[in-house]
């Protein structure tokens, strides 16, 4: 990768004399890096940008490591709806929302032939019984392979591997079928493939059993956490937060989500997996995914600001450090990728104080229920009329009613929220279907490039409603939910993207790139192909000289 700074350079010594030119003549370029045995791919959730770079300089281990890669501090989740869900499946597909299907954690499906119309991005609604609550997991709605799925195809040799804290983590970046695929769902790792839990799966459940069996006393205060760490009450009564170390209750699973004890348990089997199925070892590349869920917990249970984010960040740092160390003494030649599903908003009463005067926590007349209620009263129609699963995102107007209805129940929902001081702006379905795929750098698309980004003809609502910045989409906070995230704004969208191998010489680069690049990133350094016109991201060159890693 050529850069201003090496064409100034190479400018400075074409005008020196010969011998000192001689003296400071760069070295021949290295050769080019072989294919790497292993690719890691990791993604934080919750993990902004915007926490990389306020802690960046605290980073002693994995972090830190990454952080003297090549690094893209302006990596973007581009698209309006920035989910768990949406957000994984960019990751390791090349493709946005609008291409994978994944418009949401969950949208509606008015047609369903069950009670529950609400469909969850994970589940087989054709499953009997299956609700979005409780449900089969599944890949069902996942309209894209994923990169392991692309390497098992071009050398089935290749082996690849899944652990995550959720299953929408494990099933979106795993793809259709990964050869180990495990997520928590109680108090154990499991697996929708129906296998039986391997010796590594059943070594990583005892030792978190044992783990959630004790309880947890309150983790040290480190000094730079000490400025971060400070009681605020959350509204309505809602739950203190901003002093917490993580002290906890023996059993309480709730606790241990949010705590730093979570991503070292998903670390843990991943290690153990890496270990028991031998990846990096065998002729062809193999692939270990892991999603680490507890920096989302945490964010949503405390906020960004105070001192747990602060304690988790820097003892995930530690972690990750640990499993790296453990990686180099297998002496695989391993890369790995580390990005974001998306980032989060802090706490209003905190973000308020914190010079963020707009901050808000929704009103709530925006709810779906509340909006429902007003148009019943103002049309003289006694039946349900908008569905949606929260004061922002997809709407969809009831199936039940006659065309001119339809047509009147939108026209009114749409002017009702456009009207709200809360709403930015708010899209019909229409309107997104006209709207061209955004291209060009996602820091520079328009609101409605955003939305069109997640959005699919066949799953998107009938409008689309983006609340205005620092608002939180939280009415009423409650333990473990406090803040959350899933706006068309940066600091949800904005999200580090890391690589990092040996001998791969760092760099940084500023620019915008998209969570979609890193999929063909990858491919290129592994040579896997990949069809034209197949995906929406681009390879990123990651040769800091002049040769390229794209081919």
């Amino acid at each position: 990768m050529k850069s201003f700074k090496a064409a100034a350079a190479a400018l400075c010594m074409a005008a020196a004399p010969a011998a000192a030119q001689s003296a400071s003549a760069p070295s021949a370029p290295s050769a080019p890096l072989p294919r790497p045995k292993l690719v890691v791919v990791v993604s934080i959730d919750q993990f902004s940008s915007d926490l990389f770079a306020q802690y960046r300089q605290h980073f002693t281990g994995g972090l830190k490591r990454l952080s003297d890669g090549v690094v893209f501090p302006s990596g973007y989740q581009g698209h309006a709806a920035t989910e768990t869900c949406p957000g994984h499946s960019t990751i390791l597909t090349g493709s946005r929302p609008s291409r994978t299907g994944i418009i949401a954690n969950a949208w509606f499906n008015l047609g369903l032939e069950r009670e529950d119309k609400e469909v969850y991005c994970s589940e087989d609604p054709r499953v009997p019984g299956s609700s979005s609550d409780k449900y089969t997991v599944s890949t069902y709605h996942l309209k894209v392979p994923a990169m392991g799925d692309l390497m098992k195809r071009a050398t089935p040799a290749s082996r690849v591997a899944v652990v995550a804290g959720k299953d929408r983590s494990a099933i979106m970046m795993g793809g259709y079928k990964p050869d180990q695929r495990w997520w928590r769902a109680g108090t154990d790792f499991t697996s929708h493939e129906g296998a039986a839990p391997t010796p590594a799966v059943t070594a990583a459940n005892r030792a978190m059993a044992e783990a959630l069996a004790r309880p947890s006393a309150a983790l040290p205060l480190p000094a730079i956490c000490t400025a971060r760490s400070r009681a605020v009450p959350t509204a309505q009564s809602g739950p203190i937060v901003g002093d917490g170390r993580f002290a906890r209750e023996a059993g309480d699973g709730r606790a241990f989500t949010a705590s730093p004890e979570y991503d070292r348990a998903v670390l843990g089997l991943a290690g153990g997996l890496r270990k028991e199925m031998r990846l990096g070892e065998g002729a062809a590349t193999d692939l270990l995914v892991v999603g680490l869920s507890a920096t989302d917990y945490v964010g949503h249970s405390y906020g960004t600001q105070g001192s747990e984010m602060c304690i988790q960040l820097l003892e995930l740092d530690r972690s990750l450090g640990a499993f790296f160390d453990a990686l180099d003494k297998t002496g695989i030649d391993y890369l790995v990728a580390l990005t974001s599903d998306h980032g989060g908003l802090d706490i209003p009463e905190r973000h308020g104080a914190h010079a963020v005067p707009a901050a808000a926590r929704v009103a709530a007349e925006l709810a779906p229920s509340a909006m429902d209620k007003d148009l019943r009263a103002k049309l003289g129609l006694d039946t349900q009329l908008i569905h949606g699963g929260g004061a922002f995102g997809d709407f969809y107007v009831a199936r039940s009613l006659t065309p001119r209805q339809r047509a009147q129940v939108l026209a009114e929902a749409v002017a009702a929220y456009r009207a709200h001081p809360q709403v930015e702006a708010v899209f019909t379905h229409d309107a997104l279907a006209a709207a061209p795929s955004p291209s060009g750098p996602p820091d520079e698309w328009s609101l409605i490039e955003r939305a069109r980004a997640s959005f699919d003809p066949e799953r998107s609502g009938d409008f689309i409603v983006l609340l205005r910045p620092s608002v939180m989409p939280i009415a009423k906070p409650g333990r473990g939910y406090t803040a959350t995230h899933g706006s068309a704004w940066d600091y949800d969208r904005r999200v580090p993207i890391l690589f990092w191998r040996k001998g791969l010489r760092g760099f940084e680069q500023p620019s915008a790139v998209e969570t979609a690049d890193i999929m063909p990133t990858l491919a290129a350094q592994i040579g896997l192909a990949i069809a034209p016109g197949s995906i929406d991201g681009r390879c990123l060159d990651l040769d800091e000289g002049p040769e390229t890693s794209c081919r």
